[in-house]
């Protein structure tokens, strides 16, 4: 199942294109995305058992922040092996987190307007739970997943590093700093949940585009529902908490790339869909 977000309405997006929850739920389910979260075991049984009328064509301009008003956003750094590596970053033995302010989360496909020339990209998976807990057992974690979309942590470094002490969320909070997307896929459409992969493509004008990561959550330090049970020891863990889960090697710190005015990004959940960053100056 993906849901999205479409000019503000929940949505089922099918080989079609996409249904709206609310009609063909009979208002069962209102338009809000976070009605879905928020009602997470309700839905998911209507959603397995509804007679879906057609899709209706759409287009990535009409994709919204799938996930709009999350409780809390959760991220994790140093989660990749390959990344730890690059960065030269011993293995770490707990969780490393921080948090991205709210107001930075933006729909798959925005522009992204550049605050300084200091600014990074970070290509991750991205968790939503559909189920409140705190102290969840690796066992049960899983089973607190709605589901998993790709997403970029953008970094402007400056401020990230600004001493005397990091200021991680400030530097990862701008505007539009928390695209994800482009839709919410529920855990049983993969193949392999513990081995998800993605990537991201950078263009630059005048310049063949290149891939500039390549992950796979196998390589995760802390996979998804260890790293479920490790924040929810300390953090209870709400319905549309969104948890960006760390990113792999191949960020632009490691490569000498920057984002410039021109720049696009896209962003590939691997078989599910991508989203595209367009990079414009400070107005």
């Amino acid at each position: 199942m993906r849901i999205a977000n479409l000019n503000g309405r929940a949505s089922l997006v099918t080989e079609g294109g996409a249904v709206d929850i609310a009609k063909a739920s009979d208002g069962a389910f209102g338009p809000d995305p976070m009605d879905v979260y928020e009602r997470w075991s309700d839905f998911s049984a209507w959603a397995a058992e509804a007679a879906l009328p057609a899709g209706v064509p759409f287009e990535p301009a009409d994709l919204g922040i799938p996930v709009p008003r999350p409780p809390q956003v959760l991220a994790i750094g140093v989660n990749y092996k390959d990344h730890a590596a690059e960065a030269n970053i011993p293995a770490p033995e707990e969780l490393i987190v921080f948090t991205k302010f709210r107001s930075s989360l933006a729909a798959p496909n925005v522009q992204v307007e550049l605050p300084s020339d200091d600014v990074d990209y970070e290509t991750e998976i991205v968790v939503v739970i559909g189920k409140e807990g705190h102290r969840i057992g690796k066992a049960d974690a899983w089973q607190h997943v709605a589901g998993i979309a790709v997403g970029q942590d953008y970094s402007e470094r400056t401020v990230q590093r600004r001493p005397p002490v990091p200021q991680f969320s400030m530097g990862k909070s701008f505007p539009n700093f928390g695209p994800f997307g482009p839709y919410v896929v529920t855990p049983d459409e993969f193949p392999n949940r513990d081995s998800i992969s993605f990537h991201a493509v950078l263009e630059r004008p005048g310049e063949e585009a290149i891939t500039v990561q390549d992950g796979d959550t196998d390589q995760l330090f802390f996979p998804i529902d260890e790293s479920i049970h490790r924040l929810s020891q300390i953090v209870t863990l709400l319905p549309g908490d969104i948890i960006f889960t760390g990113t792999p090697a191949g960020v632009g710190l490691s490569r000498g790339i920057l984002m410039r005015p021109g720049y696009r990004l896209t962003s590939t959940l691997d078989g599910f869909g991508s989203f595209t960053n367009e990079f414009t100056a400070a107005s």
